[in-house]
């Protein structure tokens, strides 16, 4: 058995741990990078149509993102998902080949005008539709034989609705290991969904340490917090903008919004309007109601016995096509604003920083992680001047961090969900965290636990035994660069997915009858004589 860390180490976004055994490849997690690199990520070490399984913890693009351009370069084999995680990844998935093709199609514009090179989108929608065919949903708690030496069970994280931490029973040469990958783990007490669970045993663990060196400043009342930035700001007579994911953090939002005005703690503004600017975001919120009983909490569930919905109110409004979103800010009443991206990276977000970042006003209000390099983290640490939409705009509105509502379980409750092992796990590696963090973390856990926790790099590889790195990966820092991807560059591109994936194909055929194999090979080298110049 081989574990190899690809994405995600020393930096927060883009989970992705291939494992190999026998004949099986298989990965935990293809998430997307949302920020610059710190290290550049290692390739995975085999091409994509070799890769038998994929098991998804999340649906946010920093876990699954890239499953489409997996599909794009020959992947066809099955994912495995909960059930909500799968409802999720079907409108995430398509909403991320939107916007691929719609940032393409824009940069398009401009370079024909300026007669540069075009581009293609990293993956459009025929992938994001292609790969969904392949996903399984798996309920909770249930041990899952994927093949005679392979079983898993999907154990609630707590993060995000279908959230899961993964258990991962690998049977090799008569000896059985058995890998637990934490996924994002939650904060306690968050509303609408259940707590982290906790696992008992592992031989090893594959962790997160996003906020591995600090906790969290909770507010005594979350809603009573946000009800005081929302009277500042109207009092002001200006907007509140909440960048704000679309799954997850907006049906938050929503919940303490209906808090606010049920128990009248906002009484100088008992009818203030909330814009949900996010057709994902109504989509998300749909899936939050078809999953009511496996995955909201006793309290969420209490609402609903009493008739109650937990995320909705008097004075909600929708804005599905871009010309609801554009009336938006034409609307001169001062009125809370929730959009994505959470990080201000792209979506429509961008327009109303636009519209309300030079307005003293207004109030920009962040609920949420924010990767280094985003948008969003250069507002929180005091930029003065953006650029938005080839236009620069005078940063003039009051920034405002909210913490406590974090999706994110903090250093102490991190501790607590690595001590529920009863029997320490022979090695943890710490991922999913910035590298001073993660490294802080895991010198916290050998010192608090006693546990032989490292913090690997990108490439390195450990075989069953864990001991130690049997190759590494790649310790140079990554070079600040813009990535472009031309068309015709991205063309041949699939081109030779296109071949590795046939080589792979013909690697599985081993053992097949003679006649098929020399069916096989007579159509190749049709194909071959076909095309060669």
């Amino acid at each position: 058995m081989v574990l190899e860390f690809i994405g995600a180490a020393r930096e927060v976004t883009g989970s992705c741990h291939y494992v190999n055994f026998g004949d099986v490849h298989l990965l935990v997690d293809c998430g997307m990078e949302q920020g610059p690199d710190l290290y550049e990520n290692q390739s995975i070490p085999v091409n994509a149509a070799m890769i038998d399984y994929v098991f998804v913890t999340h649906a946010h693009i920093d876990h699954s993102g890239l499953l489409p351009l997996l599909y794009n370069h020959g992947f066809r084999g099955e994912i495995f998902a909960t059930k909500a995680t799968c409802e999720l990844c079907n409108i995430m998935l398509k909403d991320s080949a939107h916007i691929q093709e719609f940032e393409a199609e824009w940069k398009n514009r401009k370079a024909r005008r300026a007669g540069r090179p075009e581009v293609t989108p990293l993956y459009d929608m025929n992938d994001a539709q292609g790969v969904l065919e392949h996903f399984n949903a798996c309920d909770y708690h249930k041990v899952i034989e994927i093949a005679p030496e392979l079983k898993v069970r999907f154990i609630d994280a707590g993060h995000l609705l279908g959230s899961s931490s993964i258990e991962m029973w690998i049977k090799e040469d008569g000896v059985e290991k058995k890998i637990v990958f934490s996924g994002d783990i939650g904060n306690n007490d968050r509303p609408l969904i259940k707590n982290p669970e906790y696992i008992e045993d592992a031989d090893y663990v594959v962790m997160e340490s996003t906020y591995g060196n600090r906790n969290h400043e909770k507010p005594v009342n979350y809603a009573v917090e946000l009800a005081k930035v929302l009277n500042g700001t109207f009092t002001r007579g200006g907007n509140l903008v909440i960048p704000a994911f679309s799954v997850g953090r907006t049906q938050e939002m929503l919940y303490y919004m209906r808090r606010i005005k049920t128990e009248g703690l906002l009484p100088e503004y008992p009818n203030f309007e909330v814009f949900i600017d996010s057709p994902l975001a109504v989509e998300a919120t749909n899936i939050f109601h078809k999953n009511v009983e496996e995955c909201f909490d006793d309290e969420a569930i209490g609402l609903i016995n009493q008739n109650i919905n937990p995320i909705r109110f008097p004075g909600l409004r929708i804005a599905v096509s871009s010309d609801e979103s554009k009336m938006i800010n034409f609307n001169p009443n001062p009125k809370v604003i929730i959009s994505a991206s959470g990080m201000c990276e792209a979506g429509r977000i961008r327009h109303h920083l636009k519209h309300n970042l030079w307005r003293k006003d207004s109030t920009i209000l962040f609920v949420g992680y924010q990767v280094p390099g985003t948008l969003g983290h250069a507002l929180l640490n005091g930029i003065d001047k953006v650029k938005l939409f080839g236009e620069e705009v005078d940063v003039q509105a009051e920034i405002v961090n909210l913490p406590g509502i974090s999706g994110h379980a903090d250093m102490d409750h991190l501790t607590q969900w690595a001590a529920a092992f009863k029997n320490p796990p022979k090695k943890v590696f710490i991922v999913h965290g910035e590298e001073s963090t993660a490294e802080y973390f895991a010198e916290h856990l050998h010192k608090t636990l006693g546990l032989d926790a490292i913090v690997p790099y990108s490439g390195d590889v450990y075989d069953r035994e864990m001991g130690c790195c049997i190759a590494q990966g790649e310790r140079k820092k990554a070079e600040k660069k813009v990535a472009v991807r031309s068309a015709s560059s991205t063309v041949f591109d699939r081109l030779v997915a296109a071949g590795q994936r046939l080589v792979a194909i013909i690697t599985k055929c081993q053992g097949m009858a003679n006649k098929d194999l020399a069916k096989f090979a007579d159509q190749i080298t049709a194909l071959c004589e076909k095309w060669d110049r």
